[in-house]
């Protein structure tokens, strides 16, 4: 078992990493302010999943070929990156949609916006690489077996990215309230969210090991 000094300083770290700006975070905040609250939740149980399978990679060494494979690290980019693409597509030709109350929604569904959380996060191999170079610094090998250590501190730094990450859902889903009063304010949100997702296309296609 780690010691509480060692929880505590990590558990931090994880906080302070996922307030931190990054395309993450800025999904979320995207989402939420496109589809409220509950979308921008759903996305964020997506993303969390994705650090699941992260850890589990790290914990059982498969994020190393990421690390050491250009082939791998480039496939797995361009494919997030094309994916993001796509939902920039679907987000500018997007039209203006009800209100809750004021007629049905023909928004992303449950499950649709729970794989876009999934996809965006799978799909960024720098996520896994930085698992591996941060998640390995916290474990202590003389405490027992590593890849247990190192599962149950993606597990901390899954419940300090829920917290933070929900935070943004429920602040962004109470903005969305105040802007999508008209159907041109929607339609401009979906185009700035369409400029969004095509930064963060570029930014993971040009990202480097």
């Amino acid at each position: 078992m780690l010691p509480v000094e060692t929880v505590l300083t990590f558990f931090t770290a994880s906080l302070l990493l996922a307030a931190a700006p990054g395309p993450d975070n800025l999904f979320v905040l995207t989402q939420s302010t496109l589809h409220g609250r509950g979308a921008g939740l759903l996305v964020v149980l997506g993303l969390c999943t994705g650090l699941v399978v992260h850890s589990l990679a790290v914990a059982f060494g498969a994020a190393a070929v990421f690390q050491s494979s250009a082939v791998a690290f480039s496939v797995l980019k361009f494919g997030g990156a094309a994916y993001l693409l796509y939902l920039a597509w679907k987000t500018f030709t997007a039209s203006a949609l009800p209100l809750p109350g004021e007629g049905a929604a023909s928004g992303p569904g449950r499950r649709e916006l729970y794989r876009r959380g999934v996809i965006m996060n799978i799909t960024n191999p720098k996520v896994s690489v930085f698992f591996l170079a941060f998640l390995p610094q916290f474990a202590d090998p003389a405490r027992g077996s590593v890849a247990v250590q190192i599962l149950f501190l993606g597990g901390l730094f899954i419940v300090s990215t829920i917290l933070v990450f929900g935070c943004v859902a429920l602040a962004a889903g109470s903005l969305r309230e105040r802007l999508l009063r008209s159907d041109r304010a929607q339609v401009a949100l979906h185009r700035l969210a369409a400029i969004v997702f095509v930064g963060l296309a570029v930014r993971l296609a040009t990202a480097e090991r």
